[in-house]
């Protein structure tokens, strides 16, 4: 067991998963991650805000790590003070229910804009949770700047000097 008493095991999540949220502000996490949540942290996650206007959503046990690691930086660099207040701040330990479910707290439901649909996206250590309309707007446009970004990169390579 690890320091704060859970199986030190390593998963990775990934794929994207459509979901409802429903009327009491109550998400079921996929059947696919449920087993290995309860294994890797008892069910345990923290929820908190993502600059983009997602939820990120960390098993506690990694949520832990990565507490401990920007609450011992320096907080006289307002970069690092900002950081602290917006994640560790917005921080909330929520907990896997009977069903597989969690309650996603009002105030961070209205910082993601999540009312009724939502997208879950793996991101190895975490994931992200979407209002749906808004995971499909940012995915465009990501895909475009790669576009974008590609192209000017392309014509930079095939200029000789």
């Amino acid at each position: 067991m690890g320091k704060s008493g859970f199986l030190t095991l390593i998963m990775m999540f990934r794929g994207v998963t459509n979901l409802n949220v429903d009327v009491k502000g109550r998400l079921a996490m996929p059947s696919r991650y449920r087993e290995s949540l309860v294994e890797l942290c008892r069910g345990q996650l923290v929820l908190t805000v993502d600059r983009d206007g997602c939820l990120l959503v960390y098993p506690l046990p990694e949520w832990e790590r990565i507490e401990r690691s920007l609450m011992s930086r320096p907080n006289m660099n307002r970069q690092v003070r900002r950081l602290q207040r917006l994640l560790v701040g917005h921080a909330t330990e929520v907990e896997l229910d009977g069903q597989g479910r969690i309650l996603l707290p009002p105030p961070l439901r209205e910082y993601a804009g999540l009312e009724k649909r939502a997208v879950l996206v793996g991101q190895g250590n975490k994931f992200e949770l979407w209002d749906e309309e808004k995971w499909a707007q940012s995915r465009d446009v990501w895909f475009r700047e790669e576009d974008e970004d590609h192209d000017a990169g392309a014509a930079l390579d095939s200029l000789t000097l």
